[in-house]
């Protein structure tokens, strides 16, 4: 479950073309992260995908016409305009587009996106000569103005043959689209570096030193910073967890990578998030060659890495700056400690020695150190609710030009 989709209703319309077919992709996931689906398919759309195929995977009627005595026998049109908490429509089609852009609702899709006051997230799908077109790209501007979330289309090999952009989005890309309309932004206009995952420090050409770190945390944080209108900024050590749509991700191997690429976001932070896992110690004088089997293993000699944290601490003017804490015992006593090292503003604390809230797992309990000396304690929830949590608390911190809500009701 995906605490931003949970109980929400995505009111989904489809309309014609080869992309169709993908939809399908798009309603299981929509299902799978606590959504109600309601479908809407335009005639063309039934040409490429049977309404059967939907209804099964989104577990509602598929509705398909305007002039119908049973789907309209309760005005159905102004029903599915009300229950949408978003309308997104995917693929989105240039006809389907021009007539929004226009004002012209000659079906059911059409008339629920002019009845609607749900936000509207548009993932077009067409020809790229068709995508490039002068009334495309007029209408996509119309509906953007008017406040639809653009979504794609992306480039690449399109079905007809061509080359260039028209290819419908990636499903995870348009999930996020739908989860930002979903979702208050209350960080427009913020900016938040976050940094996530392991190091890895050579050994040898073929050896590292790391730790267990997923990146599932960190990765959750920016994710769910985007959602809420922040512009932000990912560095990632190696992870194979699929990167979040809509974040600038730069990627780093070793702690001083990771140092570097830190130092250099840093004077445009307004929020600084640094849930890495960053190898206190590399190897001094890694092997140019791989260390070959011996009699006796070889000493390996260790040098402390940079303190990333510690030297944002020293440079920080306006910046809030959020530590993490992963330890084993004696939790409470060094996430106090740390918080004053640092000089953070939130330190971020859990024992990773829980199989339910350490590295590797999709759930987390953690304590909140505040400067002042408060402390809040998350309870065990997934990890995207936990970075709801931090991002609660570090909103509070905000000064009040950074608070700005969303039209849209909670």
């Amino acid at each position: 479950m995906d605490p931003a989709f949970k109980g929400r209703t995505i009111v989904l319309g489809i309309s014609g073309g080869i992309a169709s077919y993908k939809a399908c992709e798009l309603v299981r996931e929509l299902v799978k992260v606590g959504a109600g689906v309601r479908v809407i398919m335009t005639k063309s759309a039934q040409e490429f995908v049977r309404p059967m195929t939907l209804q099964t995977l989104s577990l509602n009627p598929v509705s398909t016409e305007l002039f119908d005595l049973t789907q309209e026998s309760q005005i159905g049109h102004m029903e599915l305009a009300r229950v949408a908490d978003v309308l997104a429509i995917a693929p989105a089609t240039a006809n389907v587009m021009a007539k929004m852009a226009h004002g012209i609702c000659d079906d059911l899709l059409t008339t629920v996106a002019l009845a609607t006051t749900a936000p509207i997230v548009l993932a077009p799908a067409m020809n790229v000569h068709m995508w490039r077109h002068v009334a495309t790209q007029a209408n996509v501007k119309t509906l953007a103005e008017r406040g639809a979330t653009i979504v794609g289309p992306e480039a690449g090999d399109l079905a007809c043959g061509d080359v260039g952009e028209g290819r419908l989005s990636e499903i995870p890309a348009i999930l996020e689209g739908i989860g930002k309309a979903l979702t208050r932004q209350t960080l427009s206009g913020v900016r938040i570096l976050v940094t996530a995952g392991p190091t890895r420090e050579p050994v040898d050409p073929v050896r590292y030193l790391t730790n267990r770190s997923s990146g599932k945390m960190g990765y959750a944080i920016a994710r769910a910073a985007q959602r809420r209108g922040a512009e932000v900024v990912l560095v990632s050590g190696p992870t194979s967890i699929p990167l979040p749509a809509g974040v600038r991700v730069v990627r780093v191997e070793t702690a001083k990578e990771m140092h570097e690429a830190c130092l250099k976001e840093f004077p445009r932070a307004d929020v600084v998030v640094k849930a890495a896992a960053v190898a206190d110690f590399a190897v001094k004088d890694a092997g140019k060659k791989k260390i070959k089997r011996r009699e006796q293993a070889p000493s390996i000699e260790l040098v402390p890495n940079p303190d990333i944290l510690a030297d944002m601490g020293r440079k920080k003017d306006r910046q809030i700056l959020v530590g993490f804490a992963a330890e084993t015992h004696d939790v409470a006593s060094y996430a106090k400690a740390k918080l004053k090292e640092k000089n953070a503003d939130i330190f971020v604390a859990n024992d990773v020695s829980r199989a339910d809230a350490g590295f590797e797992v999709d759930t987390n309990e953690v304590e909140l150190y505040f400067a002042d000396g408060r402390v809040e304690r998350s309870g065990l929830l997934p990890k995207d609710e936990v970075a709801g949590k931090i991002l609660d608390a570090i909103e509070k911190l905000l000064p009040a030009i950074h608070q700005k809500a969303n039209q849209m009701p909670a």
